[in-house]
């Protein structure tokens, strides 16, 4: 089975807009309604609530009066939003995320889930509660449909991604190969360094915008709070930051796309698992560092080998790809400013980012079960 998501945007009128607000807030409050009960029942007697047991007290404080508001909303939205908690409960005894948080009315992305009851007929989505909202469909939807998420932007804006399962089977990957295969070296002044001796530039979004977005967030700091004109330059920001994401989200899909579907002779690619959070903890780099989105660059590459039959291989962080020589001589003294080097046992000149590309390769290979590989052997 193959699980693929579509976004849409959505196009509700204005009672449409005021039921999917209800949505938004109700399943907040359930969230913090069950955060709360599941601290206090440990605190107090060492209990663990599960998601069955605060669904149970949902549905009595529903028959109440002082809560009938509550069934004015999808009713599954609320378990989901239960559900939801209990898996970031799970996810925090796995030491995989931070402890879950109160939600705020003020964060800037609101959504709710939809499990069930999702139909969409001449350019119309209908859910449980909210019938026939205006719906863009920009490309065909494939596939058993499996939930949707309705979601607002910071800037305003309304978009529904539902989730599909596809009867196919992911194809059946290649063996791996020397002369299939790529090495990928991550960078800020070049997005990234392929064994081949390419380099991509890096984008720098962030950068190019950055002087327009600090000029509106000083002009935001200076509007009166919770005036309509401190919304209205708000916005603003959130348009810029939106742009920025947009134009990010779209080079990293377009590159990843390029990589795998373009060069039908790769066959595997070889990446370095880099530790990002350590690495945002450097204070001169960590914005660069955001604005190349390493990790969503690994995500849309791990799951567009599965669905296009690649190899994914990946080396441990703490291998020296850049210091490591063909002769085998590590410079233990290289600095990151030094953008080449020369071996002092061999004399060879080196490019820092290629020799890491062409290292990272090599490593990948050695490390996947295949012979030995000498640098020389990996530029042909």
């Amino acid at each position: 089975m193959i699980q693929k998501s579509y976004a849409y945007r959505l196009y509700p009128d204005k009672k449409q807009k005021e039921l999917i607000e209800k949505h938004f807030s109700c399943v907040r409050w359930t969230f913090n309604f069950g955060l709360e009960k599941k601290i206090k029942a440990y605190q107090q007697d060492k209990k663990r609530l599960s998601c069955f047991d605060l669904t149970k007290e949902l549905t009595k404080l529903k028959k109440k009066k002082d809560y009938e508001w509550l069934n004015e909303v999808n009713s599954q939205s609320l378990q989901m939003a239960l559900r939801n908690l209990d898996n970031a409960f799970t996810s925090f005894f796995r030491k995989h995320n931070r402890f879950p948080r109160f939600k705020s009315k003020k964060q800037n992305k609101n959504s709710f889930q939809v499990p069930q009851g999702l139909k969409i007929n001449n350019n119309q989505l209908s859910v449980f509660k909210i019938p026939n909202i205006k719906i863009k469909l920009s490309r065909k939807i494939q596939g058993k449909i499996k939930t949707a998420t309705i979601s607002k932007t910071p800037t305003g804006k309304y978009f529904v991604s539902i989730l599909t399962e596809q009867r196919k089977q992911l194809p059946k990957k290649p063996k791996i190969a020397e002369k299939t295969t790529i090495g990928i070296d991550l960078g800020i002044k070049h997005f990234a360094t392929i064994s081949d001796g390419r380099k991509i530039d890096n984008p720098k979004f962030l950068k190019k915008s950055e002087l327009k977005l600090k000029r509106q967030q000083r002009w935001l700091s200076r509007k009166k709070k919770a005036s309509n004109n401190n919304a209205k330059q708000r916005l603003k920001v959130a348009l810029i930051h939106e742009k920025i994401n947009n134009q990010r989200t779209d080079f990293l899909h377009k590159f990843t796309y390029q990589l795998i579907r373009e060069n039908q002779a790769v066959k595997s690619i070889a990446i370095e698992d880099l530790g990002i959070k350590g690495l945002l903890k450097n204070k001169y780099l960590a914005k660069a560092i955001s604005d190349v989105a390493w990790r969503e660059f690994k995500r849309q590459l791990e799951y567009k080998c599965d669905w296009y039959g690649k190899n994914l291989l990946m080396i441990g962080r703490f291998e020296a790809s850049s210091k490591t020589c063909s002769c085998g001589y590590v410079n233990q003294e290289l600095k990151l400013s030094a953008r080449e080097w020369i071996c002092p046992q061999c004399k060879t000149k080196h490019d820092r980012d290629i020799l890491a590309s062409q290292n990272i390769k090599r490593f990948a290979l050695i490390g996947s079960g295949r012979p030995k590989l000498t640098l020389a052997e990996t530029n042909h």
